[in-house]
């Protein structure tokens, strides 16, 4: 059974990224991820926060980019506690939980964003489904920590129920580096096609065309698919062309 990886985005204090160790390793997941962190987040005051899952803080990866960290999961989680202007699915920690039992093949990912601003757009825009955790609508302030244990915790209590029955697709998901793969083959083309215009509103288009693909949920045949269409049309246009 694949278990979550938690992901953090430009995390900025070791204190923060020990706590969120503890908080992963009280609920079983063994894989932390950070995206450009703040220089020097590996010290003293990392590994005491972490109280007692030292050992752990040591397995983090760090990665670049979030496109990097999450090249080989099938489905990702983006969290955020402000509603942004794109058509993806908003689920709770709970029913995060349960696709995630439900679909034990697949690897899935959950983003957490900088301790102060969240997740960025360009990071919304790279996953599947919006994550938002259902807390008083006057305050619903969490610490970074806290939020990852709300999630990771209801991950955790699906392994307490019998009720449950893993669905498998018959096919798999893709996974993200295919998928940005595709994206990068269809973004170039439509380039060369003179699609993008007004040229300010590129970065928009290209997140409202990747929000498409995000929501279906793209098996490997289907990217296979869609990069043999986009070879055709490519060709049958320069045919014409010429």
């Amino acid at each position: 059974m694949n278990k979550p990886v938690i992901i953090l985005i430009k995390p900025q204090l070791g204190e923060n990224i020990g706590m969120v160790t503890r908080a992963v390793w009280n609920c079983a997941l063994p894989e932390l991820r950070l995206v450009d962190p703040r220089e020097g987040w590996l010290n003293d005051h990392t590994l005491r926060a972490s109280a007692g899952a030292e050992e752990r803080v040591h397995h983090i990866k760090v990665f670049k980019t979030t496109r990097e960290a999450i090249a080989d999961l099938d489905y990702v989680f983006a969290t955020t506690v402000r509603r942004r202007r794109m058509e993806k699915p908003i689920v709770t920690p709970k029913m995060a939980a349960d696709y995630m039992t439900q679909h034990q093949e697949n690897k899935v990912g959950v983003l957490f964003g900088r301790e102060r601003f969240g997740l960025d757009n360009e990071d919304v825009g790279l996953a599947n489904s919006i994550l938002e955790i259902p807390l008083n609508p006057e305050y619903c302030s969490l610490n970074l920590a806290q939020a990852v244990l709300l999630v990771a915790y209801e991950w955790y209590q699906q392994g307490v129920r019998s009720d449950i029955e893993p669905r498998k697709y018959q096919q798999p998901l893709a996974s993200k580096e295919e998928i940005h793969g595709f994206y990068d083959h269809m973004e170039n083309e439509l380039d060369e096609a003179k699609f993008f215009l007004p040229v300010d509103k590129r970065p928009r288009m290209i997140r409202n065309l990747r929000n498409i693909f995000e929501r279906i949920g793209l098996t490997h045949q289907d990217v296979q698919t869609m990069r043999g269409v986009i070879t055709a049309l490519t060709r049958s246009y320069l045919k014409k062309k010429k």
